[in-house]
């Protein structure tokens, strides 16, 4: 939902109308404008995913200060874990500073004083929670923040960020938004007790997320002919009768919920201008069927049609 376009505003209103965009969309903040008055432009959407949020700003250059009496004013969300599509940020807090680029996340305590800019502006996404939401203490987050990197979900998590925010516009029309951003909490639960260390509840926490955390896995490698029970459950140090285990207890088959995934990509691809182009086989090895008649069997049996039928209708 887009809550400021500051070509819509005159020129004498676009600081007021950024510094409550801002407040509105965030928490209470100073917002210091880097640039002329007549140069400032922002470009901000904010989507609402069940338990968390999606915020999106480009902007000219930009810093905003979170100080002790902006905290004890309060504000609805706590958290935020952001990434630059566009440029560079900077980030101080707790003692901690972070030049933030495009293939590194940050995390934000909204409960604590920071500041946040991008000198030279650019574009920032984060993915917006409570600590209800959490459940986990302050302290581990503020543990886990200058460790993020290191931590082995970092990656899973950029990704998954990276293309939630891509696509959030479509996902948050969907009925299943808020079990997106329900995941989404998961995922960046995971990332801060693995980055945090040795905290205590750290195992308990993986072995919940474990789920959420393998289909976001597979689902970012599914045109991958080697991924199987096999080398996920290796992935994410875990037995595969254990990663069955999981899948059972929700009441899904992996092979079939694996299969699925392949043929939901396929389907979509063939309607696309890329994939009516392309001959079955190809489309059926972009998305991990190493035999392309087994794929037109299973795409068959799911849609009503074989992929070469439904490629010509679309």
């Amino acid at each position: 939902m887009l809550i400021l376009d500051t070509a819509a505003v005159p020129l004498a209103d676009r600081v007021e109308a950024f510094d409550a965009a801002m407040h509105q969309a965030s928490v209470p903040c100073r917002v210091e404008q880097r640039t002329a008055p007549d140069e400032l432009h922002a470009e901000m959407h904010l989507w609402s995913l069940g338990p968390g949020a999606v915020f999106t700003t480009r902007a000219s250059p930009f810093r905003l200060v979170r100080t002790p009496r902006h905290v004890r004013l309060g504000g609805h969300w706590a958290l935020a874990v952001s990434f630059q599509a566009q440029g560079r940020g900077e980030y101080a807090q707790l003692g901690h500073e972070q030049l933030v680029h495009g293939s590194q996340l940050m995390v934000v305590d909204m409960s604590a004083p920071y500041s946040f800019g991008c000198a030279v502006g650019g574009e920032a996404r984060s993915f917006q929670l409570p600590y209800e939401s959490l459940e986990l203490a302050p302290d581990v987050v503020r543990r886990a923040t200058p460790r993020l990197r290191a931590s082995p979900l970092h990656g899973l998590v950029l990704a998954h960020l990276q293309r939630l925010c891509a696509t959030v516009d479509d996902i948050a029309a969907q009925p299943g938004a808020a079990a997106v951003g329900a995941a989404t909490v998961e995922l960046v639960r995971a990332l801060v007790v693995s980055a945090a260390g040795d905290v205590p509840g750290r195992a308990q926490v993986r072995e919940q997320t474990l789920l959420t955390r393998v289909r976001v896995y597979a689902d970012q490698r599914l045109t991958d002919p080697g991924l199987t029970p096999e080398s996920i459950a290796a992935a994410h140090a875990v037995s595969v009768r254990q990663l069955y285990k999981v899948f059972a207890a929700a009441g899904i088959s992996l092979e079939q919920w694996l299969i699925e995934r392949r043929l939901a990509a396929a389907h979509a691809h063939l309607a696309s201008p890329a994939g009516r182009r392309r001959t079955i086989a190809a489309v059926a090895h972009a998305h991990g069927f190493t035999d392309a008649s087994h794929f037109s069997r299973r795409f068959a049996a799911a849609y009503g049609m074989t992929p070469r039928d439904y490629q010509r209708t679309h």
